[in-house]
């Protein structure tokens, strides 16, 4: 991706994993330029969930490197690595709020664990990233008493709580109806924004992706196989990007799984019957 728009934040190099002698990734390259929003595609255990564990540096790469801020993340050591994750926020798939807090004390845990703010302080700023994601009025709720995409909202609101530089979004989308897609989708763009931050997010769900997105990576099979903005992908001949971007039963990725013709297997199965 080019960074014309300003400095990459988060940059890959040949970044290569495998556990043991499976190969997850394989020769990646991408880069996050600061103030953009950028989608990583690709269809389930393509690599995508990986490619984030390995920039917040739970995992390390077998070869290649990942920099963000300038600093390679597997380089560091605990200090370093602890200093580099508090400036970055993460939204898990469903949120995975904390079930025994409210709302409140949710989105309170990062700056009560991290900083020295006051707690009158941290109610302020509580408050205001409540306010942000249109949740000001749930705060004493428990998250059991929240909608789906209330959920995602004080997840969403928890990920920005200290402001970070960088937002990973893991399936922000899944299980959400139509109004809460949107509403997710607009906010994800709007605190990017308004935070100066970058976003990076795995997805399954392309046309909401591609409203908000500033530029599309799709992975299959551990590799990138197509790059670019959203009209660059829109209008892409590339079998496997149209399949998966205009949800084609089948191309690229087969609808059936391998297997001999339906024919063959019947009287193959007549056969073994009547011998």
């Amino acid at each position: 991706m080019s960074s014309e728009s300003g400095e990459s934040l988060v940059k890959i190099s040949d970044l290569s994993f495998a556990y043991d002698s499976r190969t997850i990734l394989s020769g990646i390259n991408m880069e996050i330029p600061r103030g953009k929003v950028v989608a990583i595609m690709g269809a389930s255990g393509c690599g995508k969930t990986t490619t984030l564990r390995l920039i917040g540096g739970q995992l390390k790469p077998s070869s290649g490197e990942v920099r963000v801020g300038g600093q390679v993340v597997h380089e560091l050591d605990s200090d370093g690595l602890y200093q580099l994750r508090r400036r970055m926020g993460m939204l898990f798939q469903f949120g995975a709020l904390f079930t025994d807090m409210s709302v409140f004390d949710n989105v309170a845990f990062q700056m009560r664990e991290h900083t020295d703010l006051s707690e009158q302080l941290i109610h302020d700023l509580v408050l205001m990233k409540l306010h942000a994601v249109g949740l000001l009025g749930a705060r004493h709720l428990m998250p059991s008493e929240l909608s789906g995409g209330m959920a995602r909202r004080v997840a969403l609101a928890r990920a920005t709580a200290l402001d970070p530089m960088l937002i990973m979004y893991d399936e922000p989308f899944a299980g959400l109806d139509p109004i809460s897609l949107s509403v997710i989708g607009e906010l994800i763009r709007r605190l990017n924004d308004a935070l100066g931050a970058s976003s990076i997010i795995v997805t399954h769900d392309v046309q909401e992706s591609l409203k908000i997105v500033d530029y599309v990576y799709f992975v299959s099979e551990g590799r990138i196989v197509a790059e670019g903005t959203v009209e660059e992908i829109k209008a892409s001949k590339a079998p496997y990007v149209h399949q998966f971007v205009w949800g084609e039963a089948d191309g690229p990725v087969p609808f059936h799984y391998p297997a001999q013709p339906y024919r063959e297997e019947i009287m193959t199965q007549q056969a073994k019957v009547y011998g």
